[in-house]
C-alpha cells in the first residue's frame, strides 16, 4: 500500500475525484486521499448540478472522458433546460441530484477503476526537495511518494464556521479542517488570502405546508447530460421544487440579528460571492427589495429533508428559525441543522500554469477552491484538467490546455491565472466572449476528439462522435434539398404565426424562420420523419445539433472568424522571452502585471487587468512583429 505513485490527489470532492479518474483511465498509478472515505464528492451546498454555464461545464468535463454528466444523470431528480426563451448559446441544463446518490456513484465508478488506490486520512505537509514535489506527509504520520501532487482541499485549508457568535473549526459541518499546510506551503512563496461562502438551514420538509408554495416541475423530455447515456436507463423518480418568497416582516425579524452576525460584525474579514449572497447580504445590498425569491428543493428522491435555496445565514441560530417562520408555508418549519458560513484558505491563481501546475514547485498541482473558484462545476473542470497533464508531465507529453474559444473549461482557467481572483469565482455565459461557439450541444464536437488523441475519451466516445456528425450532416443534406410544399406545411406554419408559403421552398429555408421547429415539421412531412427514424438512439440531439447550424450558421460563422484573428496572438510565446522591467515604454501597472504573471503568449498578457492596447503594441513593436 505504501508505494510510490505516479499521481497523488489531495482531496475526493469534486475536483479530486475528476483528477483521480483522469489520471488513472490515462495510465498512472493513482492514490487518492480523503478525510472520509463516505463523502467522496459531496454535494456540501446545493444538490444540483449544471445551470447557466455550469451546464455546459458538465457538458464538456463528460465529452473529454470524465465522469460529472455520467453521475448526474444517475443521480438527478429533476432536469430543466434552462434559458430555453432565449439563443442556443444561452441554454443551458439543469439538474437537481439526489446527493446520498450521487456520492454513492461516484464511489462506485472510483472503486472501479484498478489504478486508483485509497487512503483514509488527512495531510499535514508536502514533500519538496529542490523545488520539486516528492509525496505528502499525514496527519497519521504516513509519508507516500508520488511523482506528482494534486492538491484539492476545498474548504478544508483552515475552515471556520460561523453561526452568530458561534465559532467551530472545521471544512464543513461535522467535519475537521486542516491546519498548517497553507503556511507550509507560504514558505515556498505562495501567497493565499482568506474567502468566505455559506449555506442554509436544511429543512424537515413533513413541517412545511406545500399548498402556500408555488411547484416547480422540471421538464417533461429529459435531454441526457453524458454523451455515453443509454436510452433504456430509466432516471430515478423525478420531484418537484417549490418557489416561495420573504416579505417585510421576514426581513425585519433577519435584520433583529444583524448586529450579532459575523458578517456585519466585524468577525468575517473575508470576500464572499458576489452571486450567491447570504439572506443578511441582500436586505443590507438591496434594502428597497420587499421580498427575495426562495427555491425550496429536495435533497434526494425519497427523503424529507430540502435546502432552501436563497436563504443562506451565518445569523445566531434563533434568528435563523424565527425568521424561517415568518416566510409562507414554513410557519411551522423545523430543521435538521441551521445555515452557517465557511472561511477558508485559497491560493492565488496567478500563480499557477494554464495547466494547473504551480510555477514555484514542479509537479504540484492545485484544483478546485482552493484556487478561489466557487462551484462543483469549476472544480470538477479543473480536477479533469490537472489530472490530465499531471499524467502528461511525467510521461514527457505535450501539455493539454485549452484556448477560450474551444471550451468554458478554457475560460475558466485562462481567467483565473491571467486575471486572478478578489471574489469566489463562478462561471457565466457572459464570461466567454465566443458563447455561441461553446454551446451545451456540441461539446463533444469541440473536445471528444482533443481527448481521444490523448488517451483518455474511450473509442465508444469518439465512435458515438463520429456517427452523431455522420448523422447531423445527413440531415442538414436532407433539409437543404427537400422541397416543402405549401399544401403540406402550410397549416402548420400559420399555426405557428408565421407566413404561409406561395410556392415550394427548401425545408432550410423554412427552418431559418425563428418561430419554427424542426420538431413541428416533422409530424407533417413523411420523409423527414422516416430519415430521423432511421437513426436510431438519440435523435432529438441530433435535431437540435442540426437545427442550430442552420439557423443561426451566420453568427457562427462570423464568431469563428474573430476567434481565429484572436489565435493569431495566442501564438506568439513570450513567456521567459522579455524583460519586462527594461521596457520603459510600458506603463508601471503593465511592467508590474507582465513581470507577476509572466504570461505565456501575446494573448494571454492582452488579457490581464492594467495591460492596455498600446502595452501590447509596445510588446510586439519590441518582438519585431
Amino acid at each position: 500500500m505504501l508505494d510510490n505513485y505516479d499521481v497523488i490527489v489531495v482531496g475526493a470532492g469534486h475536483a479530486g475525484c475528476e483528477a483521480a479518474a483522469s489520471a488513472a483511465n490515462l495510465g498512472s498509478k493513482t492514490l487518492l486521499i480523503t478525510i472520509d472515505m463516505n463523502k467522496i464528492a459531496q454535494m456540501s451546498c446545493n444538490p444540483a448540478m449544471g445551470g447557466v454555464a455550469k451546464g455546459q461545464i458538465i457538458k464538456e468535463i463528460d465529452a473529454l472522458g470524465g465522469y460529472a454528466g455520467i453521475i448526474t444523470d444517475k443521480s438527478m431528480i429533476q432536469y430543466r433546460m434552462l434559458n430555453m426563451s432565449k439563443g442556443p448559446a444561452m441554454w443551458s441544463p439543469r439538474a437537481q441530484c439526489d446527493r446520498m446518490v450521487f456520492s454513492a456513484e461516484w464511489r462506485n465508478i472510483l472503486e472501479s477503476l484498478p489504478n486508483i488506490d485509497f487512503w483514509q486520512d488527512s495531510v499535514l505537509d508536502l514533500i519538496i526537495e529542490n523545488n520539486c514535489v516528492k509525496g505528502v506527509v499525514t496527519e497519521l504520520g504516513v509519508k507516500f511518494y508520488g511523482k506528482t501532487v494534486i492538491l484539492t482541499a476545498g474548504t478544508f485549508l483552515n475552515g471556520l464556521m460561523h453561526i452568530g457568535q458561534t465559532k467551530i473549526i472545521g471544512g464543513r459541518i461535522a467535519e475537521p479542517s486542516v491546519s498548517g499546510l497553507t503556511e507550509k506551503l507560504a514558505v515556498h512563496g505562495f501567497t493565499y488570502d482568506r474567502m468566505k461562502t455559506g449555506t442554509p438551514a436544511r429543512i424537515d420538509g413533513r413541517s412545511v405546508d406545500f399548498s402556500k408554495l408555488e411547484a416547480q416541475e422540471g421538464d417533461k423530455h429529459i435531454m441526457p447530460f453524458s454523451y455515453l447515456h443509454n436510452y433504456n436507463q430509466t432516471f430515478l423518480k423525478q420531484r418537484s421544487c417549490y418557489v416561495g418568497y420573504t416579505d417585510q416582516k421576514v426581513h425585519e425579524s433577519l435584520r433583529t440579528g444583524l448586529e450579532e452576525s459575523p458578517l456585519y460584525d466585524g468577525t468575517i474579514q473575508s470576500i464572499g460571492p458576489r452571486y450567491c449572497p447570504s439572506i443578511e447580504t441582500k436586505l443590507v445590498t438591496f434594502p428597497d427589495k420587499d421580498k427575495h425569491q426562495l427555491f425550496l428543493e429536495p435533497e434526494g428522491e425519497t427523503t424529507i429533508e430540502y435546502y432552501l435555496n436563497g436563504f443562506s445565514s451565518s445569523l445566531p441560530l434563533q434568528i435563523q428559525l424565527n425568521s424561517l417562520r415568518k416566510i409562507e408555508g414554513f410557519e411551522n418549519a423545523k430543521i435538521f441543522r441551521p445555515g452557517y458560513a465557511i472561511e477558508y484558505d485559497f491560493f492565488h491563481p496567478t500563480q499557477l500554469y494554464n495547466t494547473l501546475e504551480t510555477k514555484l514547485i514542479n509537479n504540484l498541482f492545485f484544483a478546485g477552491q482552493v484556487n478561489g473558484t466557487t462551484g462543483y462545476e469549476e472544480a470538477g473542470a479543473q480536477g479533469i484538467i490537472a489530472g490530465i497533464n499531471a499524467h502528461l508531465k511525467i510521461n514527457n507529453k505535450p501539455e493539454f490546455t485549452l484556448n477560450r474559444d474551444q471550451a468554458y473549461i478554457g475560460v475558466l482557467i485562462d481567467d483565473l491565472v491571467t486575471k486572478g481572483v478578489d471574489e469566489p469565482y463562478r462561471m457565466f455565459t457572459s464570461r466567454a466572449e465566443f458563447r455561441i461557439l461553446l454551446r451545451q450541444d456540441n461539446a463533444d464536437v469541440r473536445l471528444t476528439e482533443l481527448s481521444y488523441n490523448i488517451g483518455l475519451a474511450s473509442k465508444e466516445r469518439f465512435d458515438r462522435l463520429i456517427q452523431k456528425i455522420k448523422y447531423r450532416d445527413e440531415l442538414i443534406a436532407f433539409l437543404k434539398k427537400y422541397s416543402a410544399k405549401p399544401e403540406i406545411v402550410n397549416s402548420t406554419l400559420a399555426r405557428l404565426g408565421t407566413s404561409e408559403l406561395k410556392q415550394s421552398v427548401k425545408l432550410e429555408t423554412v427552418i431559418s424562420r425563428p418561430q419554427v421547429k424542426l420538431n413541428d415539421l416533422i409530424p407533417v412531412i413523411p420523409k423527414l420523419q422516416s430519415k430521423i427514424e432511421s437513426f436510431g438512439e438519440g435523435t432529438q440531439e441530433i435535431i437540435d445539433a442540426a437545427e442550430i447550424l442552420i439557423k443561426y450558421s451566420g453568427y457562427i460563422e462570423r464568431e469563428r472568424l474573430i476567434a481565429n484573428k484572436l489565435k493569431r496572438l495566442e501564438n506568439i510565446v513570450i513567456e521567459n522571452k522579455i524583460n519586462y522591467d527594461s521596457l520603459k515604454s510600458l506603463s508601471t501597472e503593465a511592467r508590474q502585471k507582465l513581470m507577476k504573471i509572466n504570461p505565456k503568449t501575446i494573448g494571454q498578457a492582452s488579457r490581464i487587468s492594467g495591460v492596455s492596447p498600446s502595452d501590447i503594441s509596445v510588446l510586439l513593436v519590441f518582438l519585431g512583429r
